[in-house]
């Protein structure tokens, strides 16, 4: 490569890191995998290196990626993202860590680090490493007194407030801990949060997190600290910087920690050569799998401080830790069509329909494009050999394009600039990045998922799925979730396949659905960008539909985790003279359009107290936090430190157990709660888990 070419490569390079930078810590939107970003980083520093007259230490080999920009866009931004933290300084820089998908690089580091101790006698502390977002932690006389992210590595955004609502960070610690000092670590999303929030986001038609590290970085950025707690965010420390303790080695460092009460990972190993490293390697690249967390590699330190203190540092990375990451599991396969779906706010998804393959132990068929940006990005054509991932092992994403399978004159599939379902122009407002079909109430695709959206088991529970709304709509019955409440069981039996029970059936869960709390009937409306977290905040802060009707964009902002994004939809939704007149048809079919009326309070046995539950039960799970609620408790929907109790039944969520363990919180099985209420509530037998009840003394 001559010099112009260099220069040229080099500059393209940059671009793209800088970009793809952006899209990871700040839009929590990447398009291209981790392991593409590193191939480009490695390359820039390779050219860096053999031409140095085109260094710049503004280049993404001198820079910790920066996190300091509030989300403005992307697939995954959120409209109760907060933009305006209040920026620290670190006391210590807070650098990245240099990594490598090669053994052999492994072997290298630890020869440099040979070669530089000049034969002191060394160890390694080899650790996994956790898929989240970096948090920074400061203790002083035992209480958390600041929490940061990683910034710029120099300065971070203080997130104290946030934090303190992640379940498992202690607000005080115990035993002999310094007057002050540091420790650093990851913010993670296990699995079984994630999955709760992507039902959610999909539900509300935002587009799902890619994996559980983007869902982390985001939750933990949000305008409320109270939705983060629901967020079911998880702390995991690995280092306190060596300049502000006295141990001997990094591992002595994280016992202590641990014995302060402070989340350390027990996952760890001290390693005394390159053999026990791969050892080490080599067993979590497998055992990984079955983890409730995502982790995507292994660190591995130098264990000895004052051997880390002779290292030293890059401009961006210690000398004494290197990452080894594991490959995403990757599959090739064509795509055999795209798709155009129409959702019922009027996005429109791309996906691509691929040549069954299996991945990660499931069959892959089909994974979302997102929006025409990323189509463009990936330079995508039907019939393309695809590179397939499992973001964070989960979520099926198109990676990359194998062009060298491309067909000859393959042209760009051209992203409809009509409906695909009822023909109306596409709009696309401004910052957003999906295309939107404006004829809300006249598109048949719409109309259907709005109608399935209201009669969801979150919503109306009305006993409606997909093939029975589908039913309704094709014979001319429901145009709008008003009209389920004029149907007849005349109508209803003569519809095929209905019989007179089901019919009954039908009728008597929209007769049950007149009951449904007024927070879930503002859920069920299906505002856009008004999820149930959402529509809970706003019955909670208006107290009725007229309320929230009839309210600004002002008033609407004072709700804590309404944004600006979300105050526009409500308002221009009750602008909407259709929406107005829907409204009061439901006002006339009985539904509860106020929470004025309070819930009959039965006793103020569980007043003051947070419950969560988890597992089943002897009754409906709706039916027993109703139970909560009637005698003075609140339900919660994930462990924290504020939370008094666990309430297991039936397979209860191990994860929600070992937080509770973690955590010191009781877990009560329900014959144990039911002895906490009063003797006139009803108590049908129940079977129990002897090693989940707790005596409900210990409260």
């Amino acid at each position: 490569m001559d010099r112009n070419e260099a220069q040229r490569r080099i500059l393209e390079l940059r671009q793209s890191l800088q970009e793809n930078s952006r899209r990871y810590y700040v839009d929590n939107a990447p398009v291209i995998s981790d392991f593409e970003f590193d191939a480009q980083m490695h390359e820039l520093e390779r050219l860096e290196a053999e031409f140095p007259e085109f260094f710049s230490p503004d280049s993404p080999t001198q820079r910790v990626g920066s996190d300091l920009e509030g989300p403005v866009s992307g697939v995954n931004a959120e409209p109760s993202v907060r933009r305006d933290f209040v920026q620290r300084p670190h006391r210590y820089p807070m650098l990245s860590l240099g990594n490598t998908y090669s053994l052999s690089e492994i072997e290298e580091f630890a020869a440099r680090a040979e070669r530089t101790l000049e034969g002191r006698s060394f160890s390694y502390c080899c650790e996994l490493k956790f898929d989240g977002t970096a948090i920074c932690l400061t203790y002083r006389n035992g209480a958390l007194v600041q929490a940061l992210t990683r910034g710029d590595g120099v300065v971070g955004d203080d997130v104290t407030e946030n934090l303190r609502r992640v379940g498992n960070v202690p607000q005080r610690l115990t035993g002999d801990y310094p007057p002050e000092f540091e420790i650093r670590g990851e913010i993670l999303m296990p699995y079984e949060a994630f999955d709760a929030l992507n039902r959610e986001r999909e539900e509300n038609e935002d587009a799902p997190f890619a994996n559980p590290r983007n869902a982390a970085s985001g939750s933990l950025k949000l305008l409320d600290p109270e939705e983060v707690a629901h967020r079911g965010l998880w702390c995991t420390l690995y280092h306190i910087p060596a300049e502000s303790i006295a141990f001997a080695t990094h591992d002595e460092a994280l016992k202590a920690a641990a014995r302060w009460g402070l989340p350390v990972s027990a996952e760890r190993r001290v390693c005394r050569n390159i053999s026990e490293i791969k050892a080490y390697i080599e067993h979590w690249d497998g055992a990984r799998k079955f983890l409730p967390y995502a982790t995507d590699g292994i660190v591995i330190k130098i264990n000895e401080l004052d051997c880390q203190r002779a290292l030293g540092f890059t401009a961006k990375s210690p000398r004494w830790a290197v990452a080894y990451k594991f490959k995403a599991e990757q599959a090739l396969t064509p795509i055999l069509s795209i798709d155009y779906q129409v959702g019922r706010t009027g996005a429109v998804t791309p996906v691509a329909n691929l040549e069954p393959v299996p991945l990660s132990g499931t069959v892959v068929k089909r994974a979302t494009l997102n929006n025409a940006d990323q189509m463009a990005l990936l330079d995508i054509r039907e019939h393309d050999w695809v590179y397939v991932e499992k973001g964070g092992e989960i979520i099926p994403k198109i990676t990359a394009v194998d062009l060298s399978r491309r067909s000859p004159g393959a042209q760009p599939p051209r992203f409809p600039e009509r409906c695909p379902d009822c023909g109306t122009p596409l709009v696309r407002l401004e910052g957003e990045a999906r295309w939107f079909c404006p004829n809300t109430d006249g598109c048949p695709m719409q109309i259907k998922g709005r109608v399935l959206h209201f009669c969801g088991r979150k919503a109306m529970n009305i006993l409606a799925g997909d093939s029975t709304v589908e039913q309704f709509y094709e014979m001319g019955l429901v145009q709008s979730p008003a009209d389920l409440y004029s149907l007849s069981t005349k109508q209803l039996t003569m519809l095929e396949g209905w019989k007179e029970r089901s019919a009954q059936r039908f009728l008597e869960s929209l007769d049950a659905s007149r009951k449904v709390p007024f927070e879930r009937v503002l859920f069920a409306l299906g505002i856009r960008f008004v999820g149930e977290t959402t529509a809970r905040s706003l019955a909670r802060h208006f107290g009725s539909l007229d309320a929230v009707a009839a309210a600004t964009r002002e008033t609407l902002l004072e709700v804590p985790d309404v944004g600006e994004v979300i105050a526009d939809s409500i308002v221009a939704f009750f602008a909407d003279e259709r929406h107005r007149r829907e409204v009061e048809r439901l006002r006339a079919a009985g539904l509860c359009f106020s929470a004025e009326a309070p819930m009959e309070k039965a006793s103020d046995a569980l007043e003051g107290r947070i419950i969560v539950i988890s597992g089943t039960f002897s009754v409906s799970r709706d039916a027993m936090k109703e139970l909560i609620a009637r005698n003075g408790g609140k339900n919660s929907g994930s462990v924290s430190g504020k939370t008094s109790f666990l309430l297991a039944g039936e397979n209860p969520g191990p994860e929600k157990i070992k937080k509770c363990e973690a955590l010191g919180i009781p877990v009560l099985g329900e014959e144990a709660f039911r002895a906490l209420l009063p003797e006139q509530e009803e108590r049908p037998s129940v079977s129990e888990h002897p090693q989940t009840i707790v005596e409900p003394t210990l409260f």
